[in-house]
Formats: C-alpha cells, structure tokens, sequence
C-alpha cells in the first residue's frame, strides 16, 4: 500500500455540517439567505410554502384559528394567555426523529411563536446531553437584525458567509440613507404603520428607523421598543400624511379585509393619507413584520413608496405583496 508522504498537502478542514431546525420564519428567511437549505430538515407551520421549502416537516403548530381577523386573533390570544396556555406549541416526536443539531427560535414574543422556554424543554428531553445547540433571535432595532443574522452563521459554521453577505445588506442599507438625507424637512411626511388593526397598534421595533432612514417622520412609536396600542382618535391627531397597513402575520389578501374594517372608521375618509392617496397594504409574512433580511428590501420599497423622485421601484419587491389603495 502507497504510503502518504509528511509534506503532502492536506485536505482542508470542512466543519461540521448541522442539521438545522428552524422555528419561525424569519429564521428560516435568515438560513437560506446564507445558503443552508441543504442543511434545514425542519421549518415551523407558519414558514412559507417556497420551493426551497417543499416536503420540509413542519415541527410547529398553533392553537389560534389560521383564518380568522384581527379581533377575532386577539380575543383567543387574551382567553389562551389568560389560562396560562401556549399559543404555539411543538411536535416533539416530529422534532426528535429529525435529529437536529441546531435549532433557531426566538424569545421576542410569545404572540408571535414558540415559547423560548418551551424550546429549551423541549431541547433538554430530546438530548439530555445537551448536544442541541439553541440560537434564540430577539431583534428589536435593524442592527440586532443584522446580528442575528451574525449569529446564526457563526453557529452554523459559515461565520465568512455571513459576514459578507451582511457587509451586502449594509451598503443597500446605505444607498437608501444616502438618497434619503437629501430630502428636505418640509418633504419628510408624517408616516404611521399600522401592525394590528383590533385593537389598533402601531408598529415599533425596527420600523421607525426604516421609515425615518426612507426620508419620512414616525411620530407614533419608538424604535427599539415594542408595538404601541393607540385610540382610533390618536390617529386621527395624528393625520398621517401616508399611511401604511401592513399587518403581523397576515399576508396581503387579509390585510386588504382589515383595511375595509378601518374604512369604516369614523374620519377615516378625513385622514390626510387617504385625501392624498397615500395609504398602501403590505403584506405582513413578506414585510415589515419579519425581523430577516427582507426588511432590507422593504426599506427599499418604503423609500420608493414615499419618494419615488427620488428612489427607484426595487427589484427584488414581489407586486404581490404590496398595493396602493
């Protein structure tokens, strides 16, 4: 048998390959934007039904109706959360004959997706030796989404991957401040974006910071913090000059159905943005709503929306996902 020679070149060191599990669809978004989907073995019920996805199990489900409308949503969550009942819950038998090796989950909201706690439980029963690891994302400005998208490739062993891919999103991130900060102050509208029509909410988190980077003021909420619960008559002392409807975990179909309940508002036909034909719906699962690396391309489309003098319709939008009312 030949002998291999000491000063024969090496094959590189390939790290290990995780079978990865994802738990919500902004994680799943963030796997395959760093190439991973050979590696994800299992999405939750709420991801979406992509190519990139087909025959992957589904180790999530939820106790709330899948169809119904926004106060409709809130009442069940109220009763579930008011019997100290999960609103998500896992297929552990599902999860465990997967054998993953990482898991990525959230512990930003417990409206939203699984319970953190519920996950490392989970964890633990599954492999008592620990072996499982957890990444749990809990973004809250767009910078923290950045870093979680940081984070889930350093666990996965793409660490190089992600950070240039992320070096990507900030310099598209920089073309839109940059066309932004050339807007002057009387051309900046007041914006609101509605995340929950019943009751009315406005979101927060990130998106104050998209919109003020799109060249427009958020007077409603503050970045950083979570979504605010505000009076119809708030609103309307408000008198966004655009508006936008874009609600959480509804795609856009529902959202339109929302937006003819807000019709029904009184003073809606008042309000600044709809004299001025400026209010759209967005599609939520695709939106503002989903802490991935989508959010970039909204900025994008917000900017466009807003200014579009100044800043072209963005590629990559899908025109199913967005529509001028």
């Amino acid at each position: 048998m030949a002998q291999v020679q000491e000063n024969q070149p090496r094959p590189p060191i390939v790290p290990q390959r995780k079978r990865i599990v994802s738990l919500l669809p902004a994680a799943t978004e963030i796997i395959c934007f760093l190439g991973l989907e050979d590696r994800l073995v299992g999405v939750s019920h709420q991801c979406g039904n992509a190519t990139t996805l087909a025959g992957k199990p589904r180790v999530t489900f939820s106790s709330l109706s899948a169809t119904a409308g926004s106060e409709q949503i809130d009442a069940e969550v109220r009763s579930l959360m008011a019997r100290g009942e999960p609103l998500y819950g896992i297929n552990e038998e599902v999860l465990a004959t997967l054998m993953p090796e990482l898991i990525v989950t959230q512990a930003q909201c417990d409206v939203c997706a699984v319970r953190y706690e519920d996950v490392l439980a989970a964890a633990r029963r599954i492999a008592p030796d620990g072996s499982i690891e957890v990444v749990s994302l809990k973004p809250s400005t767009l910078e923290d989404i950045l870093q979680d998208i940081l984070r889930v490739g350093r666990s996965a062993g793409v660490e190089d991957i992600a950070a240039e891919r992320v070096a990507g999103l900030r310099q598209r991130i920089a073309v839109v401040r940059n066309a932004a900060q050339a807007v002057p102050a009387s051309q900046r509208p007041r914006v609101a974006v509605i995340e929950w029509a019943f009751p009315l909410m406005i979101a927060a988190n990130w998106t104050p910071e998209l919109v003020e980077m799109a060249g427009a003021e958020y007077g409603l909420a503050q970045a950083g913090n979570y979504s605010t619960g505000v009076l119809w008559e708030e609103l309307r002392g408000y008198d966004p000059q655009a508006l936008l409807v874009s609600i959480c975990g509804f795609d856009l179909p529902r959202t339109l159905v929302e937006i003819e309940v807000l019709r029904r508002m009184p003073g809606w036909d008042s309000l600044n943005a709809v004299c001025e034909g400026r209010v759209w719906a967005l599609d939520g699962d695709v939106h503002l709503n989903c802490p991935s690396p989508g959010v970039v391309d909204t900025l994008e489309l917000l900017g466009h929306l807003l200014h579009p003098e100044r800043m072209p319709a963005p590629e990559l939008i899908r025109s199913n996902t967005w529509h001028r009312l």
